[in-house]
């Protein structure tokens, strides 16, 4: 009894931390984000910088890709409790994305800037992203996402509800034009920036 139990601590506990480091890796991305708002200011070759930026995001939509597929999860299913399948995604997610944000080359250079008022259009552009995206997540669940509500109620992952409601009675992967909308909105682009933009919103095309 004691055994189980103390098992059962540690897979919830493994699960919590996961979630903690899915947090934590947002916190930073959304540091980096705006730290890419400011051109580099390092004196470096662009087109190396922007070669080993590419392959750094490729190595983590690659995880995406991979270890989402049946047999990926069987894997880590006979690995770990199978309840923590989700949360070793989102645990080698979490750190391949603070990887990305701290291995970046910075590269220098500014695209443009909106001008003005018109600067509203692009903060209007990041508020809607921001908006479909936090209700996509809210639909799908984020404690789900995260990999937290497989190891409170294990039957909610192998049977989860389906629900047409906003946002995705407007588009069918609002997560995914929340982030396009974001990155893409912002008003000032410089070319760190845009490199960003075009390299995941590319992913996420190819994943549709």
């Amino acid at each position: 009894m004691n055994t189980f139990r103390a098992s059962t601590i540690v897979i919830r506990a493994c699960a919590w931390l996961g979630g903690a480091s899915f947090v934590s890796a947002l916190a930073l991305y959304g540091w980096f984000f705006v730290l890419l708002g400011t051109p580099g200011a390092v004196d470096v070759a662009v087109a190396p910088a922007i070669a080993w930026n590419v392959a750094l995001f490729t190595l983590f939509a690659l995880h995406h890709s991979l270890m989402a597929r049946t047999g990926a999860k069987a894997w880590i299913a006979r690995t770990v409790p199978p309840v923590l399948e989700r949360s070793v995604y989102v645990w080698v997610a979490s750190a391949l994305l603070i990887a990305v944000c701290l291995l970046w080359q910075r590269v220098p250079g500014l695209v443009y800037r909106l001008p003005g008022a018109t600067a509203w259009l692009g903060w209007i552009a990041q508020g809607f992203g921001m908006a479909l995206t936090v209700g996509g997540a809210r639909v799908l669940d984020a404690l789900d996402l995260a990999g937290i509500r497989q190891v409170q109620t294990p039957r909610a992952a192998s049977a989860p509800e389906i629900r047409v409601v906003w946002p995705f009675t407007v588009v069918r992967h609002p997560l995914y034009l929340g982030w396009a909308l974001v990155v893409f909105g912002a008003p000032t682009m410089t070319l760190d920036r845009l490199v960003w933009a075009i390299v995941s919103t590319a992913y996420l095309v190819i994943a549709i």
